[in-house]
């Protein structure tokens, strides 16, 4: 089964909690705090493998959770770090968030195009620290340690896009799986009626010393570019691919439309869905000439390069060509007899070859998704809001000021007291202040309130009784 878009949950695994301990040994009565670390939870990463040509393997299962870390215990033993769940996806394979509520893709977070190129989906929780880090001048002997924190969890859109060279496209029943067979080993379903391929298809064709990837694409129709006949879905499967194999029934299929009217109408698809696709270097292939006489196949050849020397022409700015001028691309063949074909593949792998040289320089401009998506994980988990609810009322959003609540234990007032210390650190006393903020006000994080006891605003009183 060709499966080639999913939706998923992901659940990274969970932080273990630091321990709270003390060095406890003869003739060591006051040995000191010892508690280990929690390790941290394992992450989800999702890996373009080449061995994979669908994304089948998340058609049936669609919760994936990772490894969460161990706790922290005494003598400074620290907790295993949990283990990444590996999810292994097609090369050519897009990532999005999702939202399960409104069944929306969101930001695109990652586009796997390279061997081994992989992406953090959900990061795995924080292993929270033991009672040996809260030591100081001051507190000699913390009786507290850090809970684990808990983990991403997130829904995604996985979106596979084939990786070809070069893509057949047309009208349906055109012959195109007839030419992918008798191009490479692949063996599609061949029928005399619409739509017999359902799914593209990929070929390697090998020529001489060289080889390129080939994919046959369902029939186009009419409307394909607004989803007609799943055409979107189609389209969508040529985007990548530098070539175009544009293929043409030379005899009008067995419905007997005029093969000039199918060229313009897959044409018009294309510009209507994409300009930068329609503007991809284009080989034009009239299949299916054993059975056209003569006079009928030169009557549509002069038609169709009449409308690409006019294409040729507007692409030059006008300019005139030599009466000599031949239009590039266009190849007549049979994919039964194998009249042309030999021609057709040595031009195909010439302008494929062209095409890599000129594709050498933009591999280096891809951007490495693994270290842009976690920059941008940065900077949101270090972001935070204030937010006024009316009244003495305030809220506190944001990842890493929230994370400092969960991993607090609140039965514990040393505890308690360090937090406070590490929210005004990190600035978000300040912040409420700016935003209006008095001792005495409701301070919400979480599930959890406080009441706002800062010097700042005391700084603030007596500096105003003394003017």
């Amino acid at each position: 089964m060709f499966i080639d878009q999913v939706h998923i949950n992901v659940k990274a695994g969970d932080g273990g909690a630091g321990c709270t301990s003390f060095r406890r040994e003869a003739y060591v009565p006051k040995g000191g705090p010892d508690g280990g670390d929690g390790g941290n939870g394992g992450d989800i990463v999702i890996q373009a493998d080449p061995s994979y040509s669908s994304l089948i393997d998340y058609r049936f299962k669609h919760h994936f959770k990772a490894q969460r870390g161990t706790h922290g215990k005494g003598s400074r033993m620290h907790g295993s770090r949990g283990e990444d769940l590996v999810l292994k996806v097609p090369v050519g394979t897009q990532i999005y968030a999702y939202d399960d509520e409104t069944k929306e893709a969101g930001e695109l977070i990652a586009d796997l195009t390279h061997q081994g190129e992989q992406v953090i989906v959900a990061k795995g929780g924080q292993g929270g620290r033991g009672n040996i880090h809260f030591v100081s001048s001051t507190r000699r002997n913390p009786a507290f340690a850090e809970l684990g924190e808990p983990a991403e969890e997130c829904w995604i859109e996985m979106t596979m896009k084939l990786m070809a060279d070069a893509a057949l496209i047309g009208m349906p029943s055109v012959g195109k799986s007839s030419l992918i067979a008798k191009m490479s080993a692949a063996r599609p379903k061949i029928a005399e009626y619409p739509f017999t391929t359902l799914v593209p298809n990929l070929g390697v064709v090998s020529i001489d010393y060289d080889s390129f990837v080939v994919a046959d694409v369902p029939g186009l129709i009419e409307g394909a570019s607004e989803g007609r006949g799943l055409g979107t879905e189609f389209l969508r499967h040529i985007e990548r691919s530098a070539l175009l194999l544009h293929v043409i029934d030379a005899t009008g299929s067995w419905e007997g439309r005029n093969p000039i009217d199918d060229y313009m109408v897959i044409r018009t698809e294309l510009e209507n869905y994409s300009s930068e696709l329609a503007n991809r270097p284009e080989i034009v292939i009239l299949n299916k000439v054993d059975l056209v006489d003569a006079s009928e196949l030169q009557e549509i050849t002069d038609a169709l390069i009449h409308i690409l020397k006019d294409r040729a022409l507007a692409k030059a700015g006008g300019n005139e060509f030599s009466p000599d001028y031949q239009a590039p691309g266009l190849f007549a063949v049979s994919a039964v007899t194998g009249q042309g074909m030999d021609s057709l593949l040595r031009a195909t792998n010439d302008i494929v070859k062209t095409l890599r040289i000129a594709a050498a320089d933009e591999i280096a401009k891809v951007p490495q998704y693994e270290q842009v998506w976690e920059h941008r994980r940065r900077e949101r988990d270090r972001s935070f809001t204030v937010s006024h609810l009316g009244g003495p009322i305030f809220r506190v959003e944001g990842k890493a000021v929230e994370r400092m609540v969960v991993q607090t234990e609140w039965d514990n007032e040393e505890a308690i007291a360090y937090l406070q210390r590490r929210l005004e650190r990190f600035g978000v006393e300040k912040a409420l202040v700016a935003a209006g903020a008095q001792n005495g006000d409701e301070i919400r994080i979480l599930g959890r309130a406080f009441s706002l006891q800062t010097q700042l605003l005391d700084d603030d009183e007596d500096e105003d009784e003394e003017y």
